[in-house]
């Protein structure tokens, strides 16, 4: 069985160098830590799989999750707040929909990943 842990003290310098010099701030690390926290939650997931169906309002999500509309309000607010979503007010009713294109392939490529296993 080969053994995964480097046995060596040798620093590549230049791969070192590399891949600094192209390194992203830390408050962008951040960010993206903070925005794949949003997909680490199974309702929020389903949320955005519905709203990558069809635009839909908090009713029509919590009759299709069998949840609560505080429930799917709450988890909206966290998904606005991280910009997957966006409400879009016509009368008394809000709808939501996938922030934008970038969204959608963010949940389409996590969809191939985890088939592919």
């Amino acid at each position: 069985m080969i053994d995964n842990i480097c046995d060596c003290d040798v620093i590549h310098q230049d791969v070192v160098d590399y891949v600094s010099e192209r390194m992203p701030q830390n408050d962008e690390f951040y960010a993206l830590a903070n925005l794949y926290k949003m997909f680490a939650d199974s309702t929020r997931i389903k949320i955005l799989w519905a709203l990558s169906c069809k635009d839909m309002c908090v009713c029509d999500l919590a009759a299709l999750l069998g949840m609560t509309k505080s429930a799917i309000s709450h988890q909206l607010k966290s998904l606005r707040l991280s910009n997957l979503v966006r409400p879009d007010r016509q009368g008394k009713i809000v709808f939501y929909s996938l922030a934008d294109d970038h969204v959608k392939e963010i949940f389409i490529k996590g969809f191939e990943h985890t088939h592919h296993q």
